[in-house]
């Protein structure tokens, strides 16, 4: 990681690529650069993270008010990866946008880039999603006006607002499951002879709001709250290393209360772990006036590196954690880290990079499930498909991108959509009209959003073995009118279904339904696949015009629905209940006779 970046690292970024740029441009689009100067960098000449951060945050609430109309303050900021560094002299351009806004809050999208002024270069540092809420107003709480997404680009970035909305409401969640049911998995303590007290690296620091901490509604920015938490957890860093710490990550800031001129804030750092390469430092922010009690202002995470000359990290002195709480968080660090490792291999990686079947586990569930979706909602903001045939209102469609075929259907039924939604949702249901599917099983119902199941399709030669998939089928109810219903279907690993002799296991990189509601009676379908080698044979002679065999199973899809239309749907979470309770009475039967 260099602060200097090369070509390869001018991604393609949301953010980056302007549509039409010379005739439109997004309205709540705010842009600020920014030479940096000695003032603003360490003593390596590198920009200071905290500067960046209040950068950032001011161009982002700039966004955020431009679209309100009113006065926005900072509610969170999701995870952050720094991949470069920035030098003294360069300049510092930073895009803000607001992707989607909800009933009061909205999402920000915030792109950062740096650029060689000698050579024009320009490369990726950190792209970032933050929070922002709108002030009460007199006349109450505000109303947020809605976003109409212009672009293939916005529309992407509109529909995934939603999946990463939801993972920010369960994100604590996640993390407390994970710290409750995987302490073994996690393992103990270790003690190391050589190890550095994790008293040494505590720091604890006091900061007085003044004028020009705080904003135009003088409140402390959100941005120099996080600068200052970058201060204290960079000394707390450097007592563990001896050296300079290079800041990577920082886990998801979220702002538990307001703070104002005036306020003292109390700031402490610790070191709660260290690994090879990188340590996690632990920091909060706290605030008071006079006699009253502290306020919890902000927590946060912050992941740090030791470069040497070569820019390489350097390994790490091991760390001896203080007695009860050290420990615990030596351990929630630990989860941290796999939680990030999960993140990033699964969620950072382009969708070409990413392997076909993922390992499923609990504790990356939240990101699969949000990898799943993403996926599919990505298909479904594409705009250059490419119509291959038709057949009484049934329409195939093909698209070519990347080495990769991916093609849809779509149809129209006289059915609604939810009861459309809960009869698609329950794949042991599609054998009754798709006859690819043979056999399908629920594995594993992991929540009301998400099951696992077990599908089985015939061989496509004669004589030759059937396949199986293990399928992760992440289902969404619309978070407002301008969502469809969603079921996403990918396939992952697990060590309880290994591959078989009697199939041949078949992947599944992304596909699924999306469904439109029309009317209160009408219902538009969307049928998506990336044609994997196990899937296509199945749908070749459809997409070279040799047969109509995609009408065939979606007419039989037309005709199951309206016929169901009127059914009470049973959930795949009830009927699997129902199925342990009748294995488990057969067992009983079979132990007493």
């Amino acid at each position: 990681m260099t602060s200097e970046g090369n070509h390869a690292d001018t991604l393609q970024d949301p953010l980056l690529i302007q549509e039409n740029e010379e005739t439109y441009r997004n309205p709540t689009e705010v842009k600020m650069s920014q030479i940096v100067l000695p003032c603003h960098a360490n003593h390596c000449g590198e920009l200071s993270v905290g500067q960046l951060l209040k950068w950032m945050d001011s161009t982002a609430c700039l966004s955020a008010e431009r679209h309100a109309g009113c006065s926005c303050i900072t509610a969170s900021v999701d995870d952050i990866h720094f991949e470069h560094t920035i030098g003294v002299g360069k300049v510092v351009n930073i895009i803000a946008k607001v992707n989607r806004a909800f009933t009061s809050s909205m999402e920000v999208g915030i792109l950062v880039t740096c650029e060689d002024l000698y050579t024009a270069r320009q490369w990726k540092v950190c792209h970032a999603f933050a929070t922002f809420v709108a002030r009460r107003t007199e006349a109450g709480k505000v109303q947020l006006k809605q976003v109409i997404p212009r672009t293939q680009m916005e529309q992407m970035e509109y529909s995934l607002a939603a999946e990463r909305r939801r993972m920010r409401l369960i994100h604590a969640e996640i993390i407390t499951d994970l710290l409750s049911s995987s302490t073994a998995q996690l393992g103990e303590c270790q003690e190391f002879e050589d190890a550095v007290p994790a008293e040494r690296t505590r720091v604890e620091s006091v900061e007085l709001v003044l004028p020009p901490h705080a904003n135009h509604q003088v409140s402390t920015f959100g941005g120099q709250i996080m600068a200052w938490m970058e201060n204290v957890a960079t000394i707390a860093a450097s007592r563990l290393c001896n050296a300079h710490p290079t800041l990577r990550t920082i886990d998801m800031f979220h702002f538990r209360g307001p703070s104002h001129i005036g306020d003292r804030l109390v700031l402490k750092a610790i070191v709660n772990n260290a690994f090879k390469h990188s340590m996690e430092v632990g920091v909060c922010a706290e605030a008071y006036q006079g006699g009253e009690p502290l306020r919890h202002i902000n927590s946060a995470f912050m992941t740090f590196e030791v470069l040497d000359s070569d820019r390489k990290p350097t390994t790490l002195p091991r760390i001896r954690p203080e007695p009860v709480d050290g420990k615990r968080r030596y351990q929630e660090a630990v989860a941290r880290k796999k939680i990030r490792l999960d993140r990033k291999y699964i969620i950072s990686c382009k969708q070409t990079e990413v392997p076909l079947s993922v390992p499923w586990d609990p504790s990356n569930q939240m990101y699969l499930s949000y990898n799943n979706v993403s996926a599919l909602k990505l298909m479904d903001t594409r705009n250059n498909w490419v119509l291959t045939s038709e057949k009484n209102k049934v329409r195939l469609y093909t698209l070519e991108e990347n080495h990769m075929l991916c093609f849809k259907v779509e149809m129209h039924v006289s059915v609604p959509a939810e009861q459309t939604f809960l009869l698609l949702s329950d794949l042991r249901r599609r054998k009754e009209w798709d006859r690819h599917y043979e056999e399908c099983e629920v594995i594993n119902h992991a929540d009301e959003e998400d099951t696992l199941y077990r599908v089985a399709t015939p061989s496509v030669s004669k004589g030759g073995k059937g396949q199986d998939f293990i399928l992760l089928a992440s289902r969404r109810k619309p978070c407002d009118v301008r969502d469809p219903f969603l079921i996403a279907l990918r396939s992952v690993t697990l060590p309880t279904h290994p591959p078989t002799e009697d199939y041949k296991r078949g992947e599944v990189l992304c596909a699924g339904f999306t469904i439109w509601e029309e009317s209160s009676n009408v219902t538009k379908i969307t049928y998506y696949n990336k044609a994997t080698p196990g899937v296509l044979p199945y749908i070749s002679t459809d997409i070279v015009g040799l047969s109509s065999s995609f009408y065939s199973a979606f007419s039989s899809c037309s005709k199951f629905l309206e016929n169901n239309k009127d059914s009470v749907v049973v959930s795949p979470s009830s009927a699997l209940l129902h199925d342990n309770a009748a294995k488990l009475s057969l067992h009983e039967e079979q132990k007493h006779q």
